[in-house]
């Protein structure tokens, strides 16, 4: 027979596991993976203004190495040039327009959802094959990194500031370029493949999208059959459907017909020159039968007429606005979490600010199981950046109690809050839970044995 202390513990089980269920699913119950860093939690990020001047400030800086030069995830690796059995270590620079047509023709040259405002914080865009940010960055970004199965804080940069995203998607820009000749093409065998001339870029941008082939689920070879041929260039009206064109002639289009944001144009337009698919020599280059790693037999001169680009000189004047100096604040130190009843609110949401400039990125963890986390990640713009969306008042982490992982009626955890592009010690927030349920149903005694 069971005593009434007993049933009375029992039925304290039967409640905890019942309201975890009401809060957190059934799922939660067992280990579920989730593709991409975040799984299924999105970091919030901060969207700029609809002129994009951020962003083309940040690319305009990224493409001369000038965000992170001495940080090793982030700078631009030096670049090499030459023909294919003549290579050498030349600058760090990659034409800044076609980083631009880029970042438009992967995401329109936005950070965040589209339901997120202009000047406003929302959740960072990922899309289905874990492409994150401004640069859909890919690379490093399908598995979580860190710790304990968590993302890095690497994997929180990219996905959360627009500075580092842009920054980790030319970076990457610049290993396929710096692939070539080991395992991919080369553009400019008449040109000494100089980087600044955009024309070279061809395979490299192709690249950037996945280097592929007949065949493919995703083609980007422009003598494929799956395209129409012949065809009309890419205009970078919205008009023509993505899927009509190989990725690279999608980002020439762009660079030639800049798509404009109120009637003006976001960049200056570059009749940048396409490989001529009617030449005899482009033709047979681009044959079949010359599609396999290293690629030697696909190296082309440079298409011509040839064309550079021009840096503006004024491409650091928001230097503020796109590292600037975060300062993460964390107020207040301790919380408790009262579970008194079936009906408790089990959470506690936490405001995070930035009293610095800039944006500061924020990651959290828990030190122990019972305390969840969400989202893992997050941002928090200074009073510098512009930022008028209801979204902007604070940015919350809310932390919340798994009762099935309750080791007592007291419990208590630490919440760890760090931001990695500051150099700070970690803010620790105290979290106390009491749970001491005082449970009885009609005709129990609430004597003890």
């Amino acid at each position: 027979m069971i005593s009434s202390s007993h049933l009375t513990k029992l039925i304290l089980v039967l409640s905890l596991v019942a309201l975890h269920l009401v809060l957190f699913g059934a799922s939660t119950l067992t280990t579920k993976t989730y593709a991409c860093a975040f799984g299924a939690h999105r970091p919030a990020a901060y969207e700029g203004g609809e002129n994009r001047l951020l962003y083309i400030h940040a690319i305009n800086a990224a493409a001369n190495n000038l965000l992170f030069p001495q940080d090793a995830r982030f700078a631009l690796d030096r670049l090499e040039q030459g023909t294919r059995y003549n290579r050498y270590v030349s600058g760090g620079y990659i034409p800044p327009t076609l980083i631009k047509s880029i970042a438009w023709v992967e995401t329109k040259m936005t950070m965040a959802t589209k339901s997120t405002a202009w000047n406003g914080l929302g959740d960072s865009v990922i899309s289905f094959d874990c492409g994150h940010g401004v640069m859909q960055v890919t690379t490093g970004m399908i598995n979580p990194l860190g710790e304990n199965s968590q993302p890095s804080d690497a994997q929180a940069l990219i996905s959360t500031h627009f500075t580092y995203n842009i920054a980790k998607g030319v970076k990457i820009l610049g290993t396929k370029w710096n692939n070539a000749p080991q395992i991919s093409p080369i553009v400019g065998t008449d040109t000494d493949s100089q980087t600044q001339i955009l024309e070279n870029w061809y395979y490299a941008t192709w690249a950037y999208n996945g280097f592929t082939g007949y065949g493919s689920y995703s083609s980007n070879h422009p003598l494929d059959p799956s395209f129409a041929w012949p065809r009309s260039q890419y205009s970078c009206s919205g008009t023509q459907s993505h899927n009509e064109f190989p990725y690279q002639e999608l980002v020439w289009g762009c660079i030639k017909n800049p798509p404009t944001i109120n009637g003006s144009p976001l960049w200056s337009p570059i009749p940048i020159t396409l490989p001529d698919l009617f030449s005899t020599e482009v033709n047979s280059a681009l044959s079949p039968g010359n599609f396999y790693a290293p690629y030697a037999n696909m190296d082309i001169k440079t298409p011509g007429p040839w064309h550079t680009d021009v840096t503006p000189a004024n491409f650091l004047q928001q230097e503020a606005k796109l590292v600037g100096q975060p300062t993460l604040s964390v107020p207040p130190r301790s919380h408790t979490i009262r579970m008194n009843s079936p009906a408790a609110i089990t959470w506690v949401d936490i405001p995070i600010r930035n009293s610095g400039s800039g944006l500061s990125t924020w990651r959290a963890r828990s030190s122990v199981g019972f305390l969840v986390v969400t989202p893992p990640a997050g941002i928090a713009p200074g009073d510098n950046l512009t930022c008028t969306a209801a979204s902007c008042d604070t940015t919350t982490l809310r932390i919340e109690v798994n009762p099935t992982l309750l080791p007592a009626s007291y419990a208590t955890g630490v919440v760890s809050i760090w931001s990695p592009n500051e150099k700070n010690t970690p803010i620790e927030i105290t979290i106390n839970v009491v749970a001491d349920f005082e449970l009885t149903f009609p005709g129990s005694s609430k004597n003890t044995d």
